[in-house]
Order: structure tokens, then C-alpha cells, then sequence
């Protein structure tokens, strides 16, 4: 196997950070599991907030015991998670990775495909995967479309040396707090808070950077600007490629499918993406391998997209007896095992993988 990877080097970035409970089972089946909880985060619940009324609901995920071997979120940073990945690959004979390889092109013929470079250069093997984000090369060669909506809002990350676990009542490791106008995403990472705010369109993110301190103290004001580390803003969409298999060619993750991050679900469908395409090529079945990407088109559209769509509306909802129907319901979800569950088994990713007893 050999991977190309358009960048000099594997890279730094924080993006992803929240590994579910049937990722956490792929990753230990690789044996990868142990050295990512060793850098991770174990969150064994998470809370829904709300800006005024303050802790809504804490869910456990203890209650999924039966269903995984794994009843919890680690938070990590992908970015720790690609050098492991790298050392076990390259401890495998006849896999290899090309830095410095952008796929630019795809050429095609029976049985073979051909990946080529911005400069020319080309690879012959027997089936690529396309899994270089969502401004894939792969994905425009193939000319496959990719149809969906770009959010209003632009999304901006801060990440904070604060420590905010003593500032407000029942924080969790994860946080989603509702609001009609400023909702927000609170979410720990082994390193540090990081908080994840809406953003209008249509001002400069120059003018949106210099006003984040002062939104950061109506989350909670200690006396004292908080201390940012850095912070990044960007555009979200919600997109699903027309097709996940073009001949030799397989398209995974956000060159496969994006979404709005409200759930934490972006990375773990492409690990998904990843296995699933594994299993099938290690079969050399070829109708395999054309069931397993209809089927991750499948959970992209019916589970991934249309969670963490509802998520973001339901977070914004401005309508006072929707929202205060949901908080309610999240109330009495919380409370009652049962309920807790079935809404866990769905927001875990374990209901998109396999069949659940009730």
C-alpha cells in the first residue's frame, strides 16, 4: 500500500479532537487504541447548556456498557493521532508514504488506475482511495459532483490557556450550549478549552478576531480577559458527493462528505469510510467494494448529514416553545436510562454501524 500525501510532512493542525465509541474499536482492532488513549482524554459524559438557565443535561455514555467495549468519547486531537498511524503503517512490509505528492489527476483503464502529480509524475495501482479533503483533486478529476449548502455563518475556534472547569456548574469535557444568538460549543482537549462560536457573514474575520475576547466574557467574565491561544475562522458546509466509487477510484472523508462539526462527527465517518473500504478491498470481491461505498453514501446522507444538520438547528432555534420543548426533552432523556440509551447509541455513531437490541 502506498499513501501520497500532498504536504511536506503529516500535518500540526488540531482540527478533529472527539473519537466515538465504535471509532475508539476500529482504532484498538488496528492495535493504534492504546497509544492514542495514552495522549487522549477519556469524557465519559457530555452536557447540554443553555446560556441563561445554565446545566440542561448531563448524558453518560456509561449506559452503552453492553453495546461497547468503549462507553465513552476520548478527546484528542487528530493531530496525534496521524503519527501513530504512520509508525504502525511503515512497520508493515511494502507500505510506504510519498510526502510532497499532491494528486492532481486520475487516469483510468481495466483493472488499473493511475494517480499523476501537479509536476507530472504518475503511480500505477489497482485501486485508489481519494480521501484529500474537501477541495479533493480526486473528486474534481473524477468530476463527480458535490451538492449541498454552505452555511450562513462563518465557525470560529478559539482555543484558550484558561482552565474553564471552575467557572461554570457541571461543565463537562464537552458542552453544547443553546442559545437563539450566541450559542457555542465548550469542548476539552488534552492541551487545553477550546470554544467554538458562530460568526455572521459579511464582516472581516480581522473584525470578527478583535471582538472575540469581549464574547468570550458573556460566556463568563473572571475579572480579566481570557488568555487565547489562537484562534481560526472558517466556512462550513454540508455536501455529499453524487458518488463514493468512480471505477478504480473510492472517495472517503470530506472528499466523500462534509459537514457542520456539532456532534463530532466529520472525522470518525472518514475513519469509517476508511475501514469499510478496507475490509472490502482485502475480499477482492469487486461487488464488495461497490456495496461498501453505496453504503457509506448511505450513512453520509440518512445519519451524518441529517444529525449534525439537527444538531445546529436545534442549538439556534429562536422559537421560545420549540426550544423550551427540547431542553425539556433532553431533561427527562437524561433521567431515564432507557431513553438515554437509544439517544446515545444514535449520537455515538453505533446505530449508523450495526443493529441494536432495544
Amino acid at each position: 500500500m502506498t499513501v501520497l500525501e500532498a504536504g511536506d510532512a503529516l500535518a500540526g493542525q488540531s482540527r478533529a479532537s472527539t473519537f466515538h465509541p465504535p471509532t475508539l474499536e476500529m482504532l484498538d482492532d488496528l492495535g493504534v487504541a492504546g497509544e492514542l488513549h495514552e495522549r487522549g482524554l477519556v469524557s465519559p459524559t457530555f452536557a447540554y447548556r443553555d446560556r441563561r438557565a445554565g446545566l440542561v443535561a448531563l448524558l453518560d455514555l456509561a449506559v452503552l456498557a453492553g453495546d461497547t467495549r468503549y462507553p465513552y468519547r476520548l478527546q484528542c486531537e487528530q493531530s496525534k493521532l496521524t503519527p501513530i498511524l504512520l509508525d504502525h503503517l511503515l512497520r508493515h512490509d511494502g507500505c510506504e508514504v510519498h510526502f510532497g505528492w499532491p494528486v492532481a489527476g486520475i487516469a483510468q483503464e481495466p483493472g488499473r488506475v493511475t494517480a499523476i502529480a501537479a509536476d507530472g509524475r504518475t503511480l500505477d495501482g489497482r485501486w485508489l482511495i481519494g480521501a484529500d479533503g474537501a477541495h479533493s483533486a480526486t473528486r474534481r478529476a473524477l468530476a463527480v459532483d458535490f451538492a449541498g449548502i454552505t452555511y450562513p455563518e462563518r465557525f470560529l475556534v478559539a482555543s484558550v490557556h484558561d482552565e474553564l472547569t471552575g467557572w461554570l456548574d457541571g461543565l463537562a469535557a464537552v458542552n453544547y450550549v443553546y442559545d437563539p444568538v450566541e450559542w457555542c460549543v465548550l469542548l476539552r482537549t488534552p492541551d487545553r478549552w477550546r470554544v467554538l462560536l458562530p460568526t455572521p457573514d459579511g464582516t472581516p474575520d480581522s473584525a470578527e478576531l478583535e471582538r472575540l475576547p469581549a464574547r468570550l466574557l458573556t460566556i463568563h467574565d473572571p475579572g480579566r480577559p481570557w488568555r487565547i491561544a489562537h484562534a481560526g475562522m472558517y466556512r462550513v458546509h454540508q455536501r455529499v458527493a453524487a458518488t463514493f466509487r468512480a471505477g478504480r477510484v473510492l472517495l472517503a472523508g470530506d472528499a466523500a462528505h462534509v459537514n457542520n462539526p456539532l456532534g463530532g462527527l466529520g472525522m470518525n465517518s472518514g475513519i469509517h469510510d476508511a475501514v469499510a473500504y478496507a475490509k472490502a478491498l482485502a475480499g477482492d470481491d469487486d461487488a464488495a467494494v461497490t456495496a461498501a461505498a453505496a453504503e457509506r453514501r448511505r450513512i453520509a446522507l440518512e445519519y451524518v448529514q441529517s444529525v449534525s444538520h439537527q444538531n445546529y438547528e436545534r442549538m439556534r432555534d429562536a422559537d421560545p416553545a420549540a426550544r423550551a420543548a427540547h431542553l425539556e426533552t433532553l431533561r427527562a432523556t437524561a433521567a431515564d436510562p432507557a431513553r438515554a440509551r437509544a439517544a446515545l447509541l444514535k449520537s455515538s455513531m453505533i446505530a449508523s454501524l450495526r443493529p441494536v437490541a432495544a
